[in-house]
Order: structure tokens, then sequence, then C-alpha cells
């Protein structure tokens, strides 16, 4: 089996904006991404065991809103291969109230926030209530770290040292940094390996190849093999090609000396049982 952490549910123009869109052709090195979701096409792009996690996201900053509303229907269909994350953005009036909405009444079973596309960092004071929450009902929170298209996002917020501090006061919430916070891939490795509920995940990453050998490596030297999860961030890319990507970036060292990376713990990374890590099995 293979679980994806990380894939999105959205539709264009009702969830973003052009402005989004147009920006969105810097996450490929200008190369435009078709941001349409079709579960159809995911399928077809992902080995027949797989099971996702799904969001939207809410960043009135940066253009984004997918109702919670949004994401549970799109989980209902697929009920049997989907697990559906709400998401809030605290700098908008009624996000507690969201929350729970999302949570009691939609029956999604973690959190997705966006804090660098929103404004916010996970350890501002305001997002007490949601950690809280998320203790109390055992939510894993994902979290968006690392770098953005957007230039209205202030990169500030997405350093993986905030998700440290908010770790500090809440050690109980498991906590995922998504994208491997890169390029701040280092600092997301040492937080990911001094606080036992936090993870990163892997998504979007594989068309960076050289990148993502060096942060793999930085992974294996550090010894937290067992903290990584699987990720594809459809649409951006697909499950397939990101476990081909990943398969693939030992044979780009042929005719070097570069250390490899170890066949065995990348198997186990794509094929980590995530849900049970995350209380979602």
């Amino acid at each position: 089996m293979i679980v994806d952490v990380h894939s999105h549910a959205w539709e264009y123009p009702t969830h973003f904006g052009d402005d989004f869109r147009a920006q969105a052709r810097r996450a490929r090195a200008g190369v435009e991404v078709d941001l349409t979701v079709r579960y159809d096409e995911y399928r077809r792009a992902a080995p027949a065991d797989t099971r996702t996690v799904v969001f939207g996201g809410k960043a009135r900053l940066s253009g984004v809103w997918v109702d919670d509303d949004y994401v549970a229907r799109y989980v209902a269909a697929h009920p049997d291969t989907l697990v559906g994350f709400l998401s809030v953005d605290p700098t908008q009036p009624g996000w507690e109230r969201e929350m729970e909405d999302g949570h009691r009444r939609l029956g999604l079973r973690g959190v997705k926030l966006l804090p660098m596309y929103a404004g916010f960092t996970p350890d501002d004071p305001r997002l007490d209530p949601l950690w809280a929450y998320a203790t109390r009902h055992r939510l894993p929170v994902l979290m968006h770290t690392g770098t953005t298209f957007v230039a209205q996002a202030p990169l500030d917020c997405t350093l993986p040292r905030h998700v440290d501090r908010a770790a500090i006061r809440w050690p109980e919430v498991t906590m995922i940094m998504a994208h491997l916070g890169h390029p701040y891939e280092g600092e997301c490795i040492a937080v990911a390996r001094k606080h036992p509920n936090v993870y990163a995940d892997v998504s979007a990453l594989h068309y960076r190849p050289f990148q993502l050998y060096h942060s793999l490596m930085l992974v294996q030297e550090y010894g937290v093999w067992d903290k990584v999860l699987f990720g594809s961030d459809y649409p951006f890319t697909t499950v397939t090609a990101s476990v081909q990507g990943l398969r693939n970036l030992n044979a780009m060292l042929e005719g070097t000396a570069l250390p490899r990376l170890d066949p065995a713990a990348v198997e186990r990374l794509i094929h980590r049982d995530a849900l049970a890590l995350l209380g979602l099995d």
C-alpha cells in the first residue's frame, strides 16, 4: 500500500483566481501546471492500493479559499480511498467555528494549515485554540513549510523553526511539515528529529532531483528516515511520477563517488503506513 499524505481538492475559478493561477507558473520553472483536480486522473497515475489524504486550503491573503463542505463531498464520493482534512485561516473571523464544524459535522479527520499563504506562523498565540482542540481530539495537523510561488506570501512564516516552537508547547499533537521544508530542509530535519510526533513529507520535490537527493542524504545522515512520509502534491504532480522520481535518485549518481541513498529506506518511505502513524487507520 502507498499512502499519499498530500493531495489537493479544489476547482478553478471557484476556489482560486487568475492571480494564483498565473503565479503558479513559477512552481515548475515556468511550465504551466494544469491545476484542475480530477479524481479519475489521479487514480490512473497511482497504484491501485493507494490511500490518499486530501484537503482544500484557506488563505485569504493569497486568494485561496476552499470550503470544507466541498472537501467533504469530494471524500464522500470516494470513501474507500480518501481521508479528508479541514482547513482554517486564523487571520479571518469565525475560524474556530469552522474548525469544529469541519470536524464534528463533516467528519474531516485532520487539519491543513497554510501559514505562509495566509500570513501567520504556527506558533502564533491565535492558534492556541486549534492546538488545544487537536490535542483533545487527536487530529493530525499538516502544515505547508518551505518556499512558494506566491509573491504576497511571506517566507518568514514558513520556516520550520516556528513548528519547533509549536511542538514544544503542544507535544501531543502529530504535526507534518510539508515539502521537507525546502529550501530549509536542514532546519526541517532538525525539528523532526527532536520531536517524537513531528514528521515531514516529500511532496512536490522529485522534479528537482539533485535538491531532493541532498535533502534525503541529510535525512539519512541524521538517521530520521522513519520521520519522512510519502506525498505527491497532486495536481502539481502524481503519485507514479513521485515514486519513480524517488527510485531514480541513485541512478543519476552513476560514474561518481557520491554516497548512495539506502534503497531499502527509500522503499520503506514509499510504502510507509502513514495512516497508522497519524492515527487515521
